[in-house]
């Protein structure tokens, strides 16, 4: 067998991280790497792709025709993987390659646990341009590349088709046509939300504060400064709470509402435009088999026009430092991120490649379902401030604090982001 897939246990977190040295490798960055006899261990996350058995077989088989060696695919169930992480960190038992969550990739980096894998990108030619930015930025740390782009999804305008068509609406693309667009649905279709705004959804306020100007954060020098307050991203949070307090387009509900809650208002015939996932099309079809041929996509407008960026959802593949042949490993992660296999991954998991080259067939695709979050994610993916201590502020909930405080009337635009502000930033320098 070239390959083996083992269920993985966590053995639960432990406090001190130690970490064993790389003892290098055979071969060089831009040459052929000779793995006869040799055997790589690679995690993978179960589920993203429910049937991936002959996805790996055919890798493990390819790997081994180019190199000569054996690999060994771990399956780590997502809920079980920080926690094993961390634990093989600290005992210096990590394997040679995993796959490493966006939001992960520069805690693993700060612990000094992963290898920069900038030699071995700029060594394949063109490969550095072809990275997607926003999963590119996101594995990178330190100014070196820790994250090898994978795939990933992202979050754009979901709407409606039958019921723009039916009303004679165009597809909004600025925030004054939201508005336009939303006051017709609910004037038409009283029972409807135009377009809710989920309060416990943090992925789902970042756009409008980058589609006003504004940022999440921003560091100089060794330092995080929250932007939250700025007169930029307050402008966008405005807008995008004005939509529940001002123009009723939300419910009193949605307050305290999920992503997941806002997809099943969707799949239940609730709502008219909001924001989801590259990934929930073909769930929301099959929820509700009505909406068939009734869902459409867009990009999400910036404030006067233009793609507002949407934080990438998905994977890096990463090499870690007690790995014992680091040219073999970036080999593997190499034939797993480009090319065919990058594109069948893709293909099979519903997510986008981690490079453009591999999404050109995405970005030309007339699937109205498509080709705009391929072109959301080219264009307008982006990541959240990648430091370790982000992990953090997520814990907090600064960010959904912040906007149940203003969807529900405790707070105003300027008290809340202040207060966000000061929170995040602390938060962002412990």
């Amino acid at each position: 067998m070239h390959k083996r897939i083992l269920p993985v246990i966590a053995l639960g977190a432990v406090a001190t991280l130690g970490l064993a040295a790389c003892t290098g490798g055979s071969g060089s960055a831009d040459g052929a790497t000779d793995g006869e006899g040799q055997e790589l261990t690679v995690w993978i996350m179960k589920g993203t792709n429910p049937d991936a058995s002959a996805f790996y077989d055919a890798v493990s088989d390819a790997f081994e025709e180019k190199t000569g060696a054996t690999v060994t695919i771990e399956e780590v169930q997502w809920a079980d993987a920080h926690d094993r992480f961390v634990t093989s960190i600290a005992g210096g038992t990590t394997p040679d390659v995993a796959e490493t969550g966006t939001t992960w990739t520069a805690e693993f980096a700060d612990a000094g646990a992963l290898l920069p894998i900038d030699e071995y990108v700029d060594a394949e030619s063109g490969l550095r341009d072809d990275l997607v930015e926003g999963l590119a930025v996101a594995g990178t740390y330190g100014e070196e590349l820790y994250g090898m782009p994978w795939y990933a999804g992202v979050r754009a305008l979901m709407y409606r088709t039958d019921v723009f068509e039916e009303l004679g609406l165009e597809v909004p693309t600025t925030w004054d046509e939201i508005v336009t667009a939303g006051e017709a649905i609910k004037a038409a279709k009283p029972e409807m939300m135009a377009f809710p705004v989920p309060g416990d959804a943090e992925f789902q306020v970042y756009p409008w504060v980058w589609g006003a100007g504004g940022e999440i954060a921003t560091l100089e020098g060794d330092t995080w400064t929250s932007e939250l307050d700025s007169a930029e991203s307050r402008a966008g949070l405005q807008f995008y709470t004005d939509l529940a307090t001002k123009h009723g387009f939300s419910s009193a509900g949605a307050t305290t509402w999920r992503e997941t809650d806002l997809s099943d208002a969707f799949s239940q015939g609730n709502v008219a435009m909001m924001l989801n996932g590259s990934w929930t099309p073909n769930a929301l079809v099959e929820a509700n088999p009505e909406l068939e041929g009734k869902i459409g996509a867009a990009t999400i407008p910036a404030q006067d026009g233009g793609v507002a960026p949407s934080v990438l959802g998905g994977s890096h593949l990463s090499v870690f430092n007690t790995t014992k042949n680091a040219d073999l490993a970036w080999e593997f992660v190499k034939l797993m991120t480009t090319g065919e296999f990058a594109e069948q991954w893709a293909a099979e998991t519903g997510y986008f490649p981690g490079v453009a080259s591999a999404m050109e067939e995405a970005l030309a695709s007339t699937d109205p379902l498509i080709a705009p979050f391929a072109q959301q994610m080219v264009e307008g993916g982006a990541s959240v401030p990648v430091t370790p201590n982000f992990g953090a502020v997520q814990a907090k909930k600064t960010t959904n604090a912040m906007l149940q405080s203003i969807l529900s009337g405790q707070k105003d635009v300027e008290t809340a982001t202040k207060e966000a502000a000061v929170e995040m930033t602390d938060l962002l320098n412990k």
